[in-house]
């Protein structure tokens, strides 16, 4: 068999490549191809115990070492897989001879293993399985972390997630929950007569949001193209054209922009479009969407949050746009101007981008929804904010728009959806005009939907939310309840490094040959 060369690194590491050669010096293949099929979860050996240790049926339970105890000719080990842990005991006198001392010398924790025999209860009230045969899956190189501590560093945490995952049950909880949470989603619309749709993700134009986009080439079209800053708004408001009466999509979407606790630039988001609605419908069906996911994935309507707390179940307040931020901050959004508006922003000490009174309209509104636990309907968006929505029938300058607030934050956004084409062609031109005075995260035009609409779309309410509901749910950032987060690589972090050390010796010779006559 192959040897593997032992090289020069830390102890631990070289002491198990040690033992990895001594599986291949024994025959035994530290990687087999195809372990035992036939296995039995910890989790089920525990719930039918008395029934499978009262027959002494023989078991077999795969997973990963997390103990080993040694006493004399004995030995307890702790395995755990998917389903839970559960005790090993290992005696020599019940194994072929050699294999017990073999197992103590060559296994370590973190090896995956497999061990067959019968379940008992130790004189401790420990169900336990006492073995009678053994085998390795996978040899471990890499020593695994303290299993009292985890992985204290932040950044490391994210880097070696698997690890980090594994060391914490906690963690594996929430990202099951997690997976429930857009089942729950995805059986809510089914049940409620939406279709579920697949649209594309790399687009000509962003639209559906106002945000920075990233930026592709397509090879074959020699085109530049946009990850999409939606899941799909524009696409399915033209299946609405199309006959569809109700669509949802679950699925990625990519903002090139800054990270914060309720932030990403890749994250997971549902929209959903429905014909013949208009945003009061959509109100009542995302309250109780809302209040579904709560109950059936966390048992309950009332969360906290950081300082907040809130009950689902309570009354959803309806706030408007226009006086409520002018009941925080003094200014009216429709009547200020904008250097009234930046007066403001600089007296509350709120940091903006871009002069744009789009901007500085969104930044002060900002500033009042930390205010708010909710739950709350914000209503009544000014319309140069909402270059999507439906004008409000009674002040043209407002819109049918709705978003949620919780605990501070905006959980979801929606509208009656603009299908006049005429006046969707003049908010694009206004669009258009922000992004030529600089403004990134103005909504890109899409004249081809333009032309969608004069050939006809229904009165329709469209509604998205993402996975912040879900962070904010388990109170956790929403890095933190994402399986991998983006880190930038070692060899990155190496580089940066070097170029700063190497602008600071310049600089310093810089300034030593300043000194010289």
């Amino acid at each position: 068999m192959k040897k593997f060369i032992l090289t020069n690194i830390d102890e631990i590491k070289n002491s198990r490549l040690q033992k990895l050669q001594n599986f291949l010096d024994a025959k035994k293949n530290p990687f087999p191809n195809k372990p035992s099929s036939a296995r039995t979860l910890a989790k089920i050996a525990k719930d039918n115990f008395d029934e499978l240790s009262a027959k002494k049926t023989n078991i077999l339970i795969a997973g990963r070492i997390t103990s080993i105890r040694e006493h004399g000719n004995s030995a307890f080990v702790d395995l755990r897989d998917t389903s839970d842990r559960i005790q090993i005991f290992m005696s020599k006198k019940d194994l072929p001879e050699g294999e017990f001392k073999f197992f103590l010398k060559n296994f370590d924790i973190g090896d995956f293993a497999e061990f067959s025999g019968y379940l008992f209860t130790t004189q401790m009230g420990e169900k336990t399985l006492h073995c009678t045969n053994f085998g390795i899956l996978t040899k471990s190189i890499e020593p695994m972390p303290d299993k009292w501590h985890g992985i204290q560093d932040l950044d490391l945490r994210y880097r070696k997630r698997y690890l980090d995952i594994f060391m914490n049950p906690e963690l594996k909880e929430i990202f099951e929950k997690k997976a429930k949470f857009w089942e729950t989603t995805r059986n809510f619309m089914k049940s409620h007569g939406f279709f579920e749709v697949e649209t594309p993700t790399l687009e000509t134009t962003t639209g559906g949001a106002e945000a920075n986009p990233f930026t592709t080439h397509h090879n074959d079209f020699d085109l530049d193209v946009y990850l999409r800053i939606s899941v799909g708004e524009l696409w399915q408001k033209r299946l609405m054209s199309a006959g569809f009466e109700k669509t949802f999509e679950i699925g990625r979407v990519y903002r090139n922009e800054g990270s914060s606790p309720n932030h990403l630039q890749e994250f997971t988001n549902m929209e959903f479009y429905w014909a013949y609605a208009n945003y009061q419908d959509g109100m009542k069906i995302v309250k109780d969407l809302y209040k579904d996911i709560a109950i059936k994935v966390f048992g309950t309507t009332k969360f906290k949050t950081g300082e907040y707390e809130f009950d689902l179940n309570d009354e959803w307040e309806e706030l408007d746009y226009v006086s409520t931020t002018e009941k925080m901050t003094g200014i009216n959004v429709l009547t200020a101007t904008a250097d009234e508006m930046k007066k403001k922003l600089q007296e509350l000490d709120i940091k903006f981008e871009g002069d744009t009174k789009e901007r500085m309209i969104d930044s002060l509104w900002k500033f009042c929804r930390k205010k708010i636990s909710g739950p709350a309907f914000l209503i009544n968006h000014p319309k140069i904010i909402s270059p999507l929505a439906k004008a409000n029938p009674k002040n043209p300058e407002l819109t049918e728009r709705f978003q949620i607030i919780l605990a501070g934050t905006e959980v979801g956004n929606g509208y009656s959806e603009l299908n006049d084409p005429i006046d969707q062609r003049k908010r694009f031109e206004e669009q258009e005009k922000l992004i030529e005075r600089g403004d990134n995260e103005a909504m890109m035009p899409d004249w081809e939907f333009c032309e969608m609409l004069e050939h006809g779309m229904p009165p329709t309410c469209g509604f998205g939310f993402g996975e912040r509901l879900f962070s904010m749910m388990v109170d956790k950032p929403i890095r933190e309840t994402t399986l991998f987060p983006l880190m930038k690589p070692e060899w990155h972090k190496k580089k940066k490094e070097e170029r700063a050390k190497e602008e600071a010796e310049n600089s310093a010779n810089q300034s030593s040959n300043s000194d010289v006559p």
